[in-house]
């Protein structure tokens, strides 16, 4: 930035901010790839299912999992017995549409890197994101087919079972390291990587994060899933130090506070452990964020606990809950790239959630209605 341009706060916490919002003025000049996603491309294939399909493949109502031997049956069983739809999905990418639907203008404000297969499903989520406006640079290989996510709808839960296949391909001297896409990493400012990618490539989460880290700009993750704080424990608390900002709902919280030994269900009090763990960046306070469904959205920040109201909403017109927590990380995100404010921020993440669980998979309507 020019010297003789207005000084924009900058998207810190510095140690005589305490505990003010990060980004405090209004809203900057956006410009194309300041939001960097990478994660796990994955098409979704969702379908209502009944009790009898959850219980044959020993599925929860309401989980994430990855696909073992015994659910490969499970996708060829879905397609044929149920009305399946078919949606451009995967944590990361979901959240990264979300947050350039809610900026509209410019596109490509969002950047996103995952790996996928040489195939038909492939070509659709090249499609899908450049109908997004979503500037997906993907890296494309044959040895694995597209990955896929079957999404059991029961009522207003959602068991999901991901079959990564390509996704699980991505290699960071492949793609990351080259030097075409490393420049679009650096020309972010904040940055998102659900915890999904934990099992993919820690490599490349943590050289993205220590870039954050050490050019003191906004790296963002999200537990993602009980299984990821329970087995992927190790990569998450190689990352943790590099957080700048955590995303996760109630069921993640308390599985991650578990594994930690916290010593406590109190999601407030979980909250403020995961906030305190140490960090690299001293010039930024952590911040966690913990949503609970219909209940109030956590964030612990400094030595305070906020909570916030989430919108209302009928449960009737709840028609897939799939997408709401990519949704909420999507909206918040739109609002850190734009620098408002932390209540902004949470504002925008409501909005975006309660937008999504309205339709089928993670969609939305041409344009938002948010003021």
């Amino acid at each position: 930035m020019a010297s003789d341009e207005p000084k924009a706060k900058k998207l810190k916490l510095s140690e005589d901010e305490k505990t003010e919002s990060p980004n405090k003025k209004a809203a900057t000049e956006l410009s194309p790839n300041l939001l960097f996603g990478m994660g796990n491309p994955l098409l979704d294939i969702s379908a209502v299912v009944d009790k009898d399909f959850l219980d044959k493949y020993s599925l929860k109502p309401n989980d994430q999992i990855l696909a073992e031997d015994k659910h490969k049956a499970l996708f060829d069983e879905l397609v044929k017995k149920f009305k399946v739809e078919y949606h451009a999905g995967g944590a990361t990418q979901n959240s990264v549409k979300i947050a350039q639907w809610m900026i509209q203008e410019p596109h490509n404000v969002g950047t996103f890197f995952g790996c996928i297969g040489k195939d038909k499903f492939g070509e659709i989520l090249k499609q899908k994101a450049e109908e997004a406006h979503v500037d997906a640079r993907y890296y494309e290989q044959d040895e694995e087919p597209t990955g896929t996510c079957a999404a059991c709808i029961t009522g207003d839960n959602r068991s999901l079972v991901a079959n990564l296949a390509a996704a699980n391909c991505y290699k960071k001297e492949m793609h990351l390291d080259l030097e075409e896409n490393w420049e679009l990493v650096q020309k972010a400012k904040v940055y998102y990587i659900a915890g999904f990618f934990l099992t993919v490539s820690l490599e490349s989460i943590l050289k993205v994060a220590k870039h954050a880290s050490e050019h003191n700009k906004l790296f963002c993750m999200n537990l993602s899933a009980p299984f990821i704080c329970q087995f992927f424990k190790d990569n998450l608390m190689q990352v943790m130090p590099y957080i700048d900002m955590l995303f996760g709902n109630e069921t993640e919280a308390a599985a991650f506070g578990k594994e930690q030994d916290f010593e406590t269900k109190d999601i407030k009090e979980l909250a403020r452990k995961a906030q305190v763990l140490p960090k690299v960046n001293s010039k930024r306070q952590r911040i966690v964020v913990f949503t609970q469904g219909k209940d109030e959205t956590i964030m612990a920040l400094g030595d305070k606990i906020e909570t916030f109201p989430v919108l209302k909403i009928d449960p009737k017109d709840i028609v897939d809950t799939n997408g709401a927590g990519d949704a909420f990380v999507g909206g918040f995100l739109s609002g850190l790239v734009q620098e408002k404010p932390l209540d902004q921020c949470v504002r925008a993440a409501h909005y975006s959630a309660n937008v999504i669980i309205r339709r089928a998979g993670c969609t939305f309507p041409e344009k938002p209605d948010f003021k």
